[in-house]
């Protein structure tokens, strides 16, 4: 759909951003039921550190994500395939959410083996969300990339090539390290670029 009537676009961005909204509040509220879960039966599970780090990774990311799709309300056409691709992206993020905590796990077992028996699925899905993260970039314009500088190219691509290599290596050492640099990178890129909404 295609107009030029700046009352449509925002009447279109408000549509899209409802969908957006309940899909991230599906996210987090997915995450923090699971930490209550936690808190309220620490003995049910063993809970294993890098695996927490990893579920404040995904609740910054996802408040970070509600905050800058608010550069899609300049959009100025928008079409099906455009709703759907923000959409899907939004629905990867839930995605990872639910695999970071599952419904259940067998009593008595633990986090860290389940952290790492499905780390392919996560690390596959979290280096596929930077790609698309791209593509979420350049539909925003080639100004508003611009503006990210050559940091962002490095960041996604770091991220990516560190998932890669959370797939291939069990290493304690390196997962530890990797969700530590990861969420606080994560909070230092909000902090610098987005903690006032422009």
């Amino acid at each position: 759909m295609q107009t030029d009537d700046p009352a449509s676009h925002a009447n279109l961005y408000i549509h899209v951003r409802i969908l957006l909204g309940m899909i991230v509040g599906l996210g987090l509220t997915h995450l923090l039921r699971h930490v209550a879960r936690i808190v309220e039966r620490p003995r049910a599970h063993r809970i294993y550190g890098v695996h927490l780090v990893w579920a404040g990774f995904m609740f910054v990311y996802m408040l970070h994500f509600w905050w800058w799709e608010f550069s899609l309300s300049h959009q100025s056409h928008w079409s099906f395939m455009l709703y759907l691709y923000v959409t899907l992206y939004a629905l990867l993020l839930y995605l990872l959410c639910a695999l970071v905590f599952p419904e259940s796990l067998t009593e008595g077992s633990g986090y860290r083996d389940y952290y790492y028996d499905r780390r392919t699925w996560f690390f596959g899905l979290l280096a596929l969300m930077f790609v698309v993260d791209i593509g979420d970039t350049l539909i925003k314009g080639l100004a508003y990339a611009q503006q990210l500088g050559s940091e962002y190219w490095v960041r996604n691509a770091l991220y990516i090539a560190g998932s890669l290599v959370a797939i291939a290596t069990r290493s304690p050492r390196f997962h530890g390290t990797f969700a530590v640099m990861a969420l606080l990178y994560e909070l230092s890129w909000i902090w610098r670029r987005y903690e006032i909404l422009t």
